[in-house]
C-alpha cells in the first residue's frame, strides 16, 4: 500500500492531537500540539530526521497514515492526547507510559458537611469528580478562593464537632462558616455545596461577575496586589474551563467518527442498497472464556448514538469460543428488535474476520430476521469480510469510509472491554480469596474473621495466620500469602 503524501495545507493550523498509524492500521503513536500544521510538518523535514535520534526516525520510517482531532486549546489537547495515549498504548509513547495522572477535585455528599479534596484517581465511590485540570497551580489557587468564596470547611475530621473547634483556625482567619460550632444547619451548607457544585459544572459566570467587581474595587482602593489576585483567579477559573467542560470519559473524537459523508462514502464503497444511515456492531470480550460479555454501539449518520447502546453478559457458552459467544449476542438483540418491532440497522458489523461475520449470519437466519447487510472488519490489515466473497475487500485507510469503519470498531471495542474490566474488578474486589485453591467457605470467614479484610491479611506473615486461624496450617498459609502478593496490583481498592 501507498504512504499518504504529507501535504502540510492539508493539516489545520488549530491545536489538537495527531496519531499516526503503521502500514497495518496500528496506532504507534499520538501526540500534541498547539499548531498541528506545524507540529506535523517538522516529522517530515529531511534536514531535521538527518540528525534525529534512532527512535525518532523509526517511527518517521513506520508512519503509513495519520489523523487529527482539533480542539478548543492546547490545555483541551493535552487531556486528549493523553486519554488517547491510555486507550491505545502505541509503541512509541514510551515517555509517556507512567500511566500520569491529572487532578480532579472530589467532593464525598454523604459527608454531613462535605469538603471540596483532590484526587488523582477517580473511583467508583459514589463520590463526585470534576476534571481532570492539566494546570495544578491554578487548581490549587482557585480551589482555595473557591473554598473561601462559599465558606466551605477544610478541617479533616469527618463530622465536624464542637470539641474540634478549638483546634480549628479556618473560621477565625479564613472565611469557614463554622458547621462545628452550629453556625451554620446542615441544609443551609448543602445550599452552599450545591452552589459550588454548579461552579464546578462550568457555570462561572456569576462568579466571574464577581470577581471582576473585587478586581475593580481593589484597584479603585490603590490596593493593586489584591486587584490582581482577583485578576490571576479570574484567569485561572477561564483556564480551567477546558476541564470543567471536557471530563476525559465525554470528550469526543471527531476525526475518528467523518459523520454524514463518510456514510455515503462507504455506502459507494461497499455498494450498499441503501444508505447506512444506522450502523450496529458487535464485539466480544472474555479472558480464555471467563467473565464473557459482548457489546452493541449504534451508529446514527456516522456518529455515536449512546442511547442505544446495549451490553451482554454471555449466558449459554462456556469456556473460549468467541464465536459461539458472537452468536448468542446477535440472536438476542435482534431476536429482542423483531419481537417488539423496532427498526432494524441498515448495516451490521462485527469486530473479526469469516469465522465472526459466519457466526453473526447464522445467527441472523436461525431467527428469521429480514435480510439486510452484514460486514466483517478484521483489525490486523483492516479487512472488510462482505458474506459470499472469498476475499476481503481492502479500503483506502486515509478515506472517510475506512475511518467511520474503524471508529465504530474501535468504539464498540472500548465499549466491550469498558464492561469486562468492571466485572473483573467488581469478581475481584467481591471473591478474591475465593480463587485460592482449596480455601472454601469456611476457611475464607475464618479469615477474615480474624484479620478483618484482605488488606490486613496482606501484610500477614505465613506463621501469623497459621498461628491464629484455626484449621489453617503453615503450608496453606503461605499459599494464601504466596496468591495475595501475586494479585497484589488487582484492582485499585483491596475487597473485604
Amino acid at each position: 500500500m501507498a504512504r499518504a503524501q504529507f501535504i502540510p495545507s492539508r493539516i489545520p493550523d488549530k491545536p489538537g492531537c495527531y496519531i499516526y498509524r503503521d502500514r497495518f492500521g496500528t496506532v504507534i503513536y499520538v501526540g500534541k500540539a498547539a499548531n498541528l500544521r506545524r507540529r506535523m510538518s517538522q516529522y517530515f523535514q529531511e534536514s531535521r530526521m538527518r540528525y534525529a535520534d534512532p527512535k525518532l526516525r523509526s517511527l518517521v520510517h513506520s508512519i503509513e497514515t495519520w489523523e487529527t482531532i482539533t480542539v478548543h486549546s492546547e490545555d483541551e489537547a493535552l487531556l486528549l492526547e493523553s486519554r488517547l495515549i491510555k486507550e491505545y498504548a502505541p509503541h512509541y509513547n514510551i515517555l509517556m507510559r507512567d500511566d500520569k495522572r491529572y487532578l480532579m477535585l472530589k467532593i464525598d455528599p454523604a459527608e454531613s458537611f462535605p469538603r471540596l479534596r483532590f484526587a488523582r484517581l477517580k473511583k467508583d465511590d459514589s463520590c463526585l469528580y470534576f476534571g481532570p485540570f492539566p494546570k495544578g497551580g491554578a487548581l490549587h489557587q482557585t480551589a482555595d478562593f473557591l473554598v473561601r468564596h462559599f465558606g466551605i470547611r477544610v478541617c479533616r475530621c469527618a463530622e465536624p464537632m464542637p470539641e474540634d473547634r478549638a483546634h480549628c483556625l479556618a473560621g477565625t482567619v479564613r472565611d469557614c462558616c463554622r458547621p462545628c460550632i452550629g453556625e451554620v444547619t446542615k441544609e443551609d451548607y448543602r445550599k452552599r455545596i450545591d452552589a459550588l457544585i454548579d461552579v464546578l459544572n462550568g457555570h462561572i459566570g456569576g462568579i466571574a461577575e464577581i470577581l471582576k467587581q473585587k478586581m475593580i474595587d481593589a484597584a479603585n482602593a490603590q490596593q493593586f496586589e489584591k486587584a490582581a489576585l482577583f485578576r490571576d483567579i479570574a484567569d485561572n477559573l477561564d483556564c480551567l474551563r477546558p476541564g470543567l467542560r471536557h471530563n476525559l470519559s465525554i470528550i469526543s473524537l471527531p476525526s475518528l467518527s467523518p459523520g454524514p459523508e463518510a456514510v455515503k462514502e462507504l455506502a459507494s464503497e461497499l455498494e450498499l442498497p441503501i444508505l447506512p444511515r444506522n450502523i450496529e456492531c458487535f464485539d466480544i470480550s472474555n479472558i480464555s472464556g471467563t467473565l464473557a460479555v459482548a457489546s452493541m454501539v449504534h451508529f446514527t449518520d456516522g456518529r455515536p448514538d449512546k442511547k442505544k447502546y446495549r451490553r451482554f453478559r454471555i449466558r449459554t457458552v462456556t469456556g473460549p469460543n468467541d464465536f459461539a459467544m458472537m452468536k448468542e449476542a446477535v440472536t438476542r438483540h435482534f431476536l429482542r428488535l423483531i419481537e417488539e418491532h423496532k427498526p432494524l440497522p441498515e448495516l451490521l458489523m462485527v469486530d473479526g474476520g469469516k469465522g465472526q461475520l459466519s457466526s453473526a449470519i447464522d445467527a441472523l437466519v436461525k431467527i428469521h430476521c429480514p435480510p439486510l447487510p452484514v460486514i466483517g472488519l478484521a483489525e490486523k490489515h483492516e479487512e472488510v469480510f462482505i458474506p459470499g466473497c472469498s476475499q476481503s475487500i481492502q479500503l483506502p485507510l486515509e478515506g472517510n469510509a475506512s475511518k467511520l469503519l474503524r471508529a465504530v470498531r474501535d468504539e464498540a471495542h472500548r465499549f466491550a472491554i469498558t464492561y469486562h474490566r468492571s466485572l473483573r474488578l467488581n469478581t475481584i474486589k467481591n471473591s478474591l480469596l475465593d480463587e485460592i485453591e482449596g480455601i472454601g467457605e469456611v476457611r475464607k470467614q475464618a479469615l477474615l474473621k480474624e484479620f478483618g479484610s484482605v488488606r490486613a491479611l496482606r501484610s500477614a506473615t505465613p506463621e501469623m495466620i497459621s498461628m491464629r486461624v484455626k484449621g489453617i496450617g503453615l503450608e496453606f498459609a503461605r499459599t494464601v500469602c504466596d496468591y495475595l502478593k501475586a494479585h497484589a496490583s488487582d484492582g485499585a481498592v483491596d475487597p473485604l
